[in-house]
């Protein structure tokens, strides 16, 4: 069986998730090349040398450079903050490495596109850390798009919040630092878009409402210095799909009680599917035309039908959770690699979701319906 030696940039929140999903990757995808767990970065050579041993990493370095020169390593994970996302991916695609970096992609439209180009003219095998649509539930409901069980598609309402930057007194950290891209709409706002056009189609054309509510926040916990925050809190933001129909999308990271509310509701002519990452393993169904008496809303809970859920567990009601979708992200990445279908998202759909970004900024400036 083929081997791919696998290095992970960064010890964070995606590193360890990174870190579970290539340990538990051939468990649940035993065809797939077997993942070498050879090294992990990171600034701190500490840090990375503690998520080495408690990871089952064989090595760890505090240069990030090192483990884009060694021959050893076919795969690399990016994930560090936005700003470091382009020269390292850059570096690890001219190295000839297979590249997974987490989302967004980058801070600008045109490094987004350089780095999708620059895999494509490689012949790489990128991956982009939308590991949301790996839900079993968010494949059934793209398949049942396009069997037509819904008709004609009508609209779309789709939704993104969270809490983590409500309290004002939170303090100033990389994720709000301009050089790193737009605020929530590119940190929550990519997960939503990349959901509709997973299950709805590209997006043509945006009228957006993009606002700051926190204006300033303390430099460091409890401190009196301020700096301006000059990045996003909220995005609301009309949407014209290219198939004709309408609908909405907000990002909100100040939604003050929500944890994860990552959820859409889809709209035909026949039905409607309804969907909340609070209830990952539920999607609700509502057929037209039923008896009126007794028609609903009919909950789908996620079991062995709805594939790979199977592969983690035999029994329906179990659940699967988020490392679990991470797993299967890097499962498909994996495959993929070793001559299997390209699953997805790729640089080039990250570049597209980008620009959705970038017009809904461009819209909300301009007050007025921007083209995609």
């Amino acid at each position: 069986m083929r081997e791919l030696g696998i290095g992970i940039i960064g010890t964070g929140f995606m590193g360890k998730a990174h870190a579970f999903a290539y340990r538990a990757a051939l468990a649940a995808f035993p065809g797939i090349p077997v993942p070498r767990l050879e090294m992990i970065a990171d600034v701190d050579l500490a840090l990375a040398a503690k998520a080495a041993h408690q990871y089952g990493f064989a090595r760890a370095s505090g240069n990030w450079k090192e483990m884009i020169a060694d021959p050893k390593i076919d795969v690399i994970s990016v994930t560090t903050p936005n700003t470091f996302h382009k020269e390292m991916s850059l570096a690890a695609i001219a190295a000839g490495k297979h590249v997974h970096c987490e989302k967004p992609l980058s801070p600008t439209l045109a490094d987004s596109l350089a780095m999708a180009e620059a895999a494509e003219a490689k012949g790489i095998v990128t991956q982009v850390g939308f590991n949301y649509i790996k839900n079993p539930l968010l494949k059934l409901a793209r398949q049942m798009v396009e069997a037509g069980e819904l008709g004609d598609i009508t609209g779309f309402r789709g939704i993104h919040a969270e809490d983590y930057m409500h309290d004002p007194e939170g303090p100033w950290t990389w994720r709000i630092d301009p050089s790193g891209g737009p605020g929530v709409i590119a940190d929550l706002g990519s997960h939503i878009i990349g959901m509709a056009r997973f299950l709805v189609g590209p997006i043509a054309e945006v009228s957006a409402d993009v606002r700051t509510v926190v204006k300033s926040r303390p430099v460091s916990r409890g401190a009196k210095e301020r700096k301006d925050v000059l990045v996003d809190d909220v995005a609301r933001i009309l949407v014209q799909f290219g198939r004709g129909c309408g609908g909405t999308i907000e990002a909100n990271w100040i939604a003050t009680g929500r944890k994860m509310q990552l959820g859409f509701e889809l709209t035909g002519s026949k039905g409607s599917l309804v969907f909340t990452q609070e209830r990952l393993n539920e999607l609700l169904f509502y057929k037209a035309g039923s008896d009126a008496k007794t028609n609903g809303y009919v909950r789908i809970e996620t079991g062995p039908q709805h594939p790979p859920y199977g592969e983690f567990c035999v029994a329906g009601g179990h659940q699967l959770g988020f490392n679990d979708l991470k797993t299967i992200e890097m499962g498909e990445f994996l495959g993929a690699i070793g001559g299997g279908p390209k699953a997805g998202p790729d640089f080039r759909e990250a570049y597209e979701i980008q620009k959705v970004v970038e017009a809904s900024i461009a819209s909300s400036k301009a007050r007025s319906w921007v083209k995609v």
